[in-house]
């Protein structure tokens, strides 16, 4: 994993602008999850963020440039750990809804989703992190239902099956929260 965490200055005309580059990503993600890459404005980011337009571009890029480093921080710092961590369970129904609870969660909740659903049919770099971090759920819940006992052959569908679960249950709580609700403390009692 690389470090963003270093403060960035850009230079142009005035006075150089100094951000933090890691909390910026942060943010963007923020707004990202919250409105969508094509609901996000260059001026939403820019005033989000609190920088520049020139220093956003200088920066990242483009906005795309900073859509992908925003995607790659939340599946790194949120959709990885969550996934690893469904893995110390043996207990498949307390995986699953812990997973229903975590997967894709944090600050900018529903980022992956969104990004699967908004971006991942047009652009193959949003593709290839929805795809790992839509992997990393898929192994997670093969390692269980492998400490499970279940027969080995039908692991890989079943765990996708199941994933595919959790990831509608999402999904779900993001589009109808209230609706969502007794579907999420179900699954956590499942689990519990």
């Amino acid at each position: 994993m690389t470090d963003r965490s270093q403060t960035s200055t850009v230079f142009g005309m005035g006075r150089p602008r100094a951000f933090d580059q890691d909390q910026a990503i942060r943010t963007a993600a923020e707004l990202f999850a919250a409105h969508g890459y094509e609901g996000t404005s260059v001026d939403d980011l820019v005033n989000g963020l609190g920088v520049h337009r020139g220093s956003l571009y200088k920066v990242f890029g483009s906005k795309r440039g900073l859509y992908l480093a925003a995607l790659r921080q939340h599946i790194d710092e949120q959709v990885l750990p969550a996934s690893e961590a469904l893995t110390a369970s043996a207990d498949l129904a307390a995986a699953l809804g812990a997973a229903a609870s975590t997967y894709d969660n944090g600050p900018a909740a529903g980022l992956v989703l969104l990004a699967a659903a908004e971006q991942a049919a047009h652009d193959p770099d949003v593709a290839a992190l929805v795809a790992e971090a839509f992997g990393a759920l898929d192994r997670a819940v093969e390692t269980v239902l492998a400490a499970s006992g279940q027969d080995p052959e039908t692991v890989p569908h079943l765990a996708a099956a199941l994933g595919a679960t959790v990831l509608g249950l999402r999904l779900r709580s993001r589009a109808m929260p209230a609706e969502a609700r007794p579907l999420l403390t179900l699954a956590n009692r499942i689990g519990a």
